[in-house]
């Protein structure tokens, strides 16, 4: 039997990425155990898949930051009796529990994220062919760690009743059709302007037959998604009612998901939802976009400085974010209703 670490602490987004991937290895190697090394607020993900998946939670904020953090986690996994690692991070932290692990007659194997790839992308705007997806790039490591598997992936909620009464905190019951909206992102060159996503909410919120849940995390996020819930019908502030798996039960209740290049439009995916996604700075064919998910539903503008950078971290040079101002309210609106319409036909 193999007992095989699988490191991947962030981001969240990143993080689910990773759930359909170690499910369908787990499945095709039901004599062995994966263990998953990620942050505790994360487990969740992870924690109905299969009996002989199990998570190793990590407090990279606080008992587990830092040199003095590092040798407390390598000093924890190597009493575990691991044979293998996948380490799907290569970061500083990971390389050096991998490096332990290795020198210590452990296989290793260990992620190409592509940042030379990805560079050449950004610099050149040669968009096609795309690069390899995370999803890829995560398999690849278990193909030369040698367990390759087909991927089987449907929903991560499949082992787990949908439980209605758990979402009693948001509803009682569903009626017409129910769309979600995440309008925040970490970084600036990700986020749809507020101010036009406020309209987008408020052309949905007079449909009679529309309900919205709008999602975020933070005190400033929390805030404005407070706001838009008072001042429109028919919408809902998520924030601070729901764990993550009820969060997940209410996500696989929606009728579509309005998100950003961010963690919901990755969540959406792991409960089959489509999701309607906004991008700016990034593009799809860096590698992120959400799994199974439709490319027709990328709402984005072709403009000659897009994309400027892999995260969307990097200010706008421009100085106008071009690439999300010139996305009207109207796309936006627009396609919500085209997928709506599909699921009536």
């Amino acid at each position: 039997m193999a007992k095989v670490l699988v490191i991947r602490t962030s981001s969240f987004g990143d993080v689910a990425i990773l759930v359909p991937v170690i499910f369908s290895v787990a499945a095709k190697y039901p004599q062995d155990r994966f263990s998953v090394m990620t942050r505790k607020a994360f487990a969740p993900l992870f924690e109905n898949l299969g009996f002989n998946i199990n998570v190793i939670p990590v407090d990279v904020t606080g008992r587990h930051k830092g040199i003095v953090g590092m040798f407390r986690i390598i000093r924890r996994v190597a009493t575990l009796g691991f044979s293998h690692v996948a380490d799907e991070h290569d970061v500083l932290r990971s390389k050096a529990i991998r490096f332990f692990m290795k020198m210590t007659g452990r296989k290793v194997a260990y992620i190409d994220k592509g940042r030379k790839e990805k560079r050449e992308m950004i610099a050149n705007k040669n968009l096609q062919p795309p690069l390899k997806s995370t999803i890829e790039r995560y398999q690849k490591v278990f193909d030369d760690l040698g367990f390759p598997a087909p991927m089987i992936f449907t929903n991560v909620l499949q082992f787990i009743p949908k439980d209605f009464s758990s979402l009693r905190a948001i509803a009682t019951e569903k009626t017409g059709k129910w769309v979600g909206i995440a309008p925040f992102s970490k970084h600036k060159g990700k986020i749809y302007p507020l101010e036009k996503m406020e309209k987008v909410i408020d052309k949905l919120s007079k449909e009679g037959n529309i309900t919205i849940f709008l999602f975020g995390a933070g005190k400033e996020e929390d805030r404005v998604l407070s706001k838009w819930a008072k001042m429109y019908p028919n919408t809902v502030n998520t924030m601070g009612k729901l764990n993550l798996e009820r969060e997940l039960m209410l996500i696989s209740y929606l009728d579509v998901m309005l998100s950003m290049d961010s963690a919901n439009m990755h969540l959406a995916s792991l409960v089959q939802v489509p999701v309607i996604s906004i991008w700016g700075a990034t593009h799809p064919s860096l590698g992120f976009y959400g799994f199974n998910q439709d490319l027709d539903n990328a709402i984005q503008i072709d403009i000659e400085c897009r994309p400027c950078s892999v995260y969307g971290d990097l200010p706008c040079q421009r100085k106008d974010y071009a690439c999300l101002e010139r996305i009207s309210e109207d796309m936006v609106v627009s396609r919500i209703h085209k997928e709506l319409n599909k699921k009536e036909s």
